[in-house]
C-alpha cells in the first residue's frame, strides 16, 4: 500500500449466499466507512461499499464485483484501505494508527526506547507495540497522555514517560 491509504476495514467474512461479505469498521463511526470510497485492497482491487444491517462484528455488506457467496469466502481476511484524503481531519491529540507505525520512541532523557511495529487495542485502551533495541520481546507501552506526552510525527518520533521497570 501506499503512504496515501489508511486501513478502515476488513472482510471478516461470507454473509448470507448472495454475495454479501461481514464488513469490519476500523472508523470511529463505523458507519462512515461505506462514505470514503471507492476502497482498494493491498492487491489493488477497487470496491464501492453499500452497508446493510449492522451484524456481529461489523455490517453486512455489499461490495461491487462480489456477486456469490464463494466470491465473498475468498475475500475473508482481506484489509480494505481508503485514500487518506477521503478521510476526516484529526485534532491535534488524535492520530491515524499508520501515522504511529515506524516512529523512534525516545524517554524524556533522550534515551532510544525503540520504535513503533502495531498499534494495539483489547479493548481498554492502545498500546504501543515497541521493538526495543537488546530485548528479544516487544514492548508493550500504554498511549495515554501521561505515558506519552508528545507525538511528533514531523520529526517522526515519540517522547514517552514509561512505567518504572517497564524497559528492564
Amino acid at each position: 500500500m501506499t503512504g496515501s491509504r489508511i486501513c478502515v476495514g476488513a472482510i471478516a467474512g461470507a454473509y448470507g449466499v448472495q454475495g454479501e461479505v461481514r464488513l469490519k469498521s476500523f472508523c470511529a463511526e463505523p458507519r462512515a466507512i461505506a462514505g470514503y470510497g471507492p476502497l482498494w485492497s493491498e492487491d489493488g482491487r477497487q470496491f464501492t461499499v453499500t452497508l446493510g444491517a449492522q451484524v456481529a462484528q461489523g455490517f453486512a455488506a455489499r461490495l461491487s464485483g462480489v456477486a456469490s457467496k464463494e466470491a465473498a469466502d475468498a475475500l475473508r481476511g482481506l484489509r480494505l484501505f481508503a485514500e487518506r484524503d477521503q478521510l476526516p481531519g484529526l485534532p491535534d491529540d488524535e492520530f491515524y494508527h499508520a501515522d504511529l507505525i515506524g516512529l523512534e520512541v525516545f524517554d524524556t532523557g533522550g534515551k532510544a526506547l525503540g520504535q513503533v511495529k502495531a498499534v494495539l487495542n483489547h479493548g481498554a485502551s492502545d498500546l504501543l507495540e515497541l521493538v526495543a533495541p537488546g530485548k528479544s520481546a516487544t514492548v508493550l507501552l500504554p498511549f495515554t497522555q501521561v505515558v506519552v506526552p508528545t507525538v511528533d510525527l514531523g520529526a517522526r518520533r515519540i517522547i514517552a514517560d514509561p512505567p518504572e521497570g517497564l524497559f528492564e
